[in-house]
């Protein structure tokens, strides 16, 4: 949970310094670009003014310099014909300037630019024809190539700092949270195995007195009550015991699928089922399989087994009477899928965010006499699941029933 918790903290981080920098490098990037297009604007507008001086980049005053934009201006006829009526350095070939020249006769618009080469270009209407001016765009695109250049890296050193910089602080943001954590987890493991001696003492002494034939029948009825809550309350302390192994295999890392051999999934879920036709029938419902042949997962199987048995033990007990539920398994690629469904009471939406926390119950007024829980199976069959490297989840509607899904 802590690492997901710091993962979370550390993307979240992540993505929000990003938007950030893209917001401002992509604005400054814009920014270059708009001024750098106005200066040739500015260029082409001179040019074809009869000032061939051409423009600064970053000066508008039209000085030469050795950043000037080189442009050339020319008559067009109707002819088809074209005549250099401007001293320039720049120097187009005759096949590059009748292509560029088809561009913008072809043009509906009098400003464009080159669609094969770095040339921008500026019409305008005369008697004869046309007067173009052309200006070399060169070196502009290839500042602003740099330019580009320069903001991917600066974006991605700026990420790779915020990534260390977020990692570090989120583990000491944490530690409190990490503590607080190992202590309840300790207290929980260490409270569950004291409570483990003197269960068992209750349950050995109520045994005996149960065993005592000149037992009074009214002494006898508090005899059993006693013995039905203490068996009970060794459930709830098996059940705290097994979330403190699960949290403690999670702190440990010892929770690598790799290092679990192959189960047989199809044979565990059919011979779950096969337990639990019995327990279907009393509870006035039934089991149908769907299981595809020779599905195996990377598992333990007795907790493996655990989560069948907690999920086909939910799905027979909320299932509304002469209903079936079903259970599906099928090969998803390389993870093995169960589904298992019922018919019956619809869990609502907010009901289902909290369906896998430990102690969560969907109907609070629910007695657990009439259910026989703690509303910890879920809690630990999510532990179990999660430990053996998979997911569970669970979706219910009014049109499909509850679904509880476990992939692997």
């Amino acid at each position: 949970m802590l690492a997901k918790l710091r993962r979370e903290f550390v993307a979240i981080t992540m993505v929000l310094v990003g938007l950030v920098l893209l917001g401002v490098l992509g604005s400054s990037f814009a920014s270059s670009a708009l001024t750098q297009r106005d200066l040739t604007r500015q260029a082409l507008e001179r040019a074809l003014e009869g000032d061939v001086s051409g423009v600064r980049f970053g000066d508008s005053t039209g000085q030469d310099g050795p950043d000037v934009m080189l442009t050339v201006t020319l008559n067009v006829y109707w002819d088809g014909s074209a005549e250099k009526v401007s001293d320039s350095l720049l120097d187009i070939g005759d096949d590059t300037l009748e292509d560029v020249l088809n561009e913008v006769m072809a043009s509906s618009d009098p400003l464009g630019e080159s669609s094969t080469y770095p040339i921008s270009w500026l019409r305008a209407d005369a008697p004869w024809g046309w007067r173009v001016a052309l200006a070399d765009t060169y070196s502009r695109d290839a500042t602003l190539r740099a330019q580009a250049k320069n903001d991917i890296v600066i974006f991605a050193a700026s990420m790779g700092v915020v990534f260390v910089m977020a990692y570090l602080f989120s583990g000491w943001a944490l530690k409190p949270v990490a503590k607080a954590w190992e202590r309840q987890r300790r207290f929980v493991s260490d409270a569950s195995h004291e409570l483990k001696t003197p269960l068992a003492v209750i349950l050995a002494n109520t045994q005996i007195l149960e065993g005592d034939q000149t037992l009074p029948d009214e002494a006898r009825r508090w005899v059993d009550s006693t013995s039905d809550e203490a068996k009970h309350l060794q459930g709830l302390v098996e059940d705290l015991l097994t979330l403190a192994r699960a949290d403690e295999q999670e702190a440990s890392g010892a929770t690598s699928p790799t290092t679990r051999p192959g189960v047989d999934v199809t044979g565990l879920v059919s011979g779950c089922a096969l337990e639990f036709d019995a327990v279907a029938f009393e509870r006035g419902c039934s089991i149908e399989c769907d299981l595809a042949e020779g599905v195996t997962a990377t598992a333990d199987p007795d907790q493996l087994r655990r989560v069948v048995r907690t999920l086909l033990d939910n799905a027979t007990k909320y299932a509304d009477a002469g209903t079936a539920v079903t259970v599906r398994l099928v090969r998803d690629g390389r993870r093995a899928r169960l589904a298992v469904n019922n018919r019956g009471e619809v869990i609502s939406p907010d009901a289902l965010e909290h369906l896998f926390d430990r102690f969560y119950r969907t109907d609070g007024a629910r007695e657990r006499q009439k259910t026989g829980g703690f509303g910890l199976g879920l809690a630990i069959a999510k532990s179990l699941v999660e430990a053996m490297g998979g997911k569970i989840s669970a979706a219910s509607s009014e049109r499909d029933g509850t679904t509880f899904t476990v992939t692997l």
